[in-house]
């Protein structure tokens, strides 16, 4: 179905499926060729004896001889050649075999005795074409599993896109890259067996067995005593390795999960000298993982030897049965036992391949079970752009839960266009939510928020996140150079880049490095430092120039000199953008022009710095707990 589901692939789909039927009838006509040569001439019993039974002509009358002899030597030469044996059966059609006729008119045409090496040639010839039509076939089943898999991922990537957050507190990253890489190329393998088994081996059965009652339809009823010994085994491996595939995915989820976190977590291990700890929960998921692969390859590499003891009995018995009971000729046989093998061997390569199937089966639900996911955060219908922010943003009664808990709980209060905005409180009071909420990355539960009189739900999700610049709490960075890193993706000048990062002061630092602007930063960033990696992200938010400027803990990694620039920065952008600032350090925020104070998701105060010393009690208690520490730790340090 994969293949099918865009139409672009439906062109090179029907063309792979034509070339593996393609590839069928070159093979047939091979082994046709093949019985061609073998066919040294016509048996006497076939051409005298005028009585047929059910095991071949067993007796010849000396008149029919006689009379026969006469029409077969035309000449009256006194004797008769191979050829005059050969055009006789095929002029007189007297073998109702319709595959032994064509070998005896091919014969007869050809003359093999004078033109062996017609059919030779003949033969080389369908060998070079099969050759060729292989090549195309199976490079044409690669072209299109490839093209299907780059979609898959493509469209796996956009859709993961579009879900909440919400989705990726539900899901760890080494499920998520587990599907987006492993369940990928496996459905890819999976897609070369599935064209084989499901496209070439029906059409090869067809012909094979059609073929072989050609020949002998005595002989071909051993085939169906010889399918349910086969289609019995197949059915119960196969539930087994789809039971043990399922098992293996899950398990290679958190496999990768364990990896992820000692990558990410290395320097924890290694303070805390803890590597054995590490490569113990290593070992317990790879000695899974290792038990599950072992059943898979029993399961797996079972089925050939009970199909080829299987299909060798059939093969002795059309043997024994074919020479001794129907006295076939050996170029008959010969072209049977082909016949035969084209028939089984599809059966035994679909027993073979349908474990890489099952497999492929089972990364395909899990893929699709992600795909099926339906965005929980939409554009609804007649949703318009907000170009502008001209008036206030407006919190009203807004609540919000993760699964049962609330985080807020009837929040309220409005936020002007130029102000600037801070929200204080203790850890899990709910800021980090509140300005998560602002560009639609979660939906309140109760109440709404609007801007300029509107509801969010109004504008479009891309055109309300572009009215936002967010500096977040974690600055993350890109494994791309840090010109491309602060402009991420727009099309900016050096010099409002090289601007911006003046402004967010890491420009003094970059200019330090050996490539400046050029120069590459490691995944997330880590060659840098942590107030290093938090300007960058800085000037990434300023470069946008966007009204609203959000700043979830953003110097919380800075000392405190670029901290007292970027404030001074961050201050002068006060009339051209509003300012939503989130910090534990009160110095950051104390210009804002108002505070709202939270505790346990409810706003417990709002006003300025003056005006909530005076009324707030836990307020005031912060702001001089914080400014004992400040006082206090000089002193601590020169000691």
């Amino acid at each position: 179905m994969a293949a099918i589901r865009s139409r672009n692939h439906l062109p090179l789909a029907l063309l792979t499926m034509l070339s593996l039927i393609f590839m069928s009838i070159a093979d047939n006509m091979e082994k046709l060729s093949l019985g061609v040569i073998a066919n040294n001439g016509a048996d006497f019993f076939a051409l005298f004896s005028s009585k047929k039974s059910i095991n071949g002509p067993q007796s010849v009358d000396y008149q029919v001889v006689e009379e026969r002899w006469a029409q077969i030597d035309k000449d009256n030469k006194g004797y008769i050649t191979k050829y005059d044996a050969q055009t006789y059966l095929a002029s007189s059609k007297k073998d109702n075999n319709p595959l032994q006729y064509l070998i005896n008119t091919t014969c007869a045409k050809l003359d093999l005795q004078k033109n062996l090496f017609v059919i030779i040639w003949a033969l080389v010839i369908i060998a070079l074409i099969k050759a060729i039509i292989l090549f195309f076939s199976r490079y044409l089943v690669q072209m299109l599993s490839i093209k299907v898999t780059r979609d898959l991922r493509r469209q796996f990537f956009e859709h993961i896109q579009s879900l909440p957050l919400s989705f990726y507190q539900e899901h760890n990253l080494g499920s998520l890259t587990a599907r987006a890489v492993g369940d990928a190329g496996q459905i890819a393998s999976s897609l070369n067996s599935c064209l084989t088994n499901y496209v070439q081996t029906p059409f090869v059965l067809t012909l094979s067995l059609y073929l072989c009652f050609s020949i002998s339809w005595q002989l071909s009823l051993i085939i169906f005593f010889g399918l349910p010994a086969i289609i019995f085994p197949i059915i119960f491996l196969t539930k087994k390795v789809r039971k043990v595939a399922r098992q293996m995915q899950r398990n290679q989820e958190s496999f990768t999960s364990v990896l992820l976190d000692f990558l990410s977590g290395i320097l924890t291990v290694k303070i805390f000298a803890m590597e054995k700890f590490t490569l113990q929960k290593f070992n317990e998921q790879n000695e899974r993982i290792a038990k599950l692969e072992k059943k898979s390859a029993k399961y797996s590499l079972l089925t050939r030897p009970i199909l080829h003891t299987i299909t060798t009995v059939c093969l002795a018995t059309v043997l024994i049965i074919g020479l001794y009971y129907l006295n076939m000729s050996v170029a008959q046989l010969l072209m049977f036992c082909a016949l035969l093998h084209s028939f089984y061997e599809p059966v035994k390569k679909f027993a073979e391949e349908n474990a890489n199937v099952q497999r492929g089966v089972i990364a395909a639900e899990r893929m699709f079970e992600v795909l099926h996911l339906k965005p929980a955060i939409k554009d609804v219908d007649g949703a318009k752009k907000i170009t502008a922010f001209n008036d206030k943003i407006v919190f009203n009664n807004v609540s919000f839960k993760y699964k049962d808990d609330w985080v807020l709980k009837d929040v309220s209060f409005e936020v002007k266009q130029g102000q600037t905005i801070a929200l204080v409180g203790a850890t899990g009071a709910g800021k980090s939510t509140i300005v998560q909420l602002l560009p639609r990355l979660f939906e309140p539960q109760k109440g709404f928020i609007s801007i300029d009189g509107e509801k969010l739900q109004s504008f479009t999700q891309e055109s309300l996140r572009e009215l936002i610049a967010f500096v977040p709490q974690r600055p993350f960075l890109f494994y791309d150079t840090i010109f491309e890193n602060i402009r991420f993706g727009r099309p900016y000048s050096f010099e409002e880049v090289e601007q911006a990062a003046i402004k967010a002061h890491a420009h003094e630092f970059i200019v330090e490095l050996g490539e400046t602007y050029n120069h590459t930063l490691m995944d997330a960033g880590k060659n840098l430092s942590g107030g290093q990696r938090q300007r960058l992200t800085i000037a990434r938010a300023l470069i946008k120039n966007a009204p609203i400027l959000v700043l979830d803990e953003a110097t919380s990694a800075l000392d405190a000199i670029s901290e007292s620039k970027i404030k001074q920065a961050l201050e002068e952008q006060k009339n051209n953008m509003t300012q939503i600032i989130i910090a534990h350090r009160l110095t950051t925020i104390s210009h804002a022009d108002k505070i709202i104070m939270l505790d346990k998701g409810r706003v417990i105060a709002q006003g300025t710095k003056d005006e909530l010393l005076a009324s707030c009690l836990p307020f005031k208690r912060m702001w001089d707990h914080f400014h004992r520490v400040q006082n206090v730790r000089p002193a601590s340090i020169l000691e």
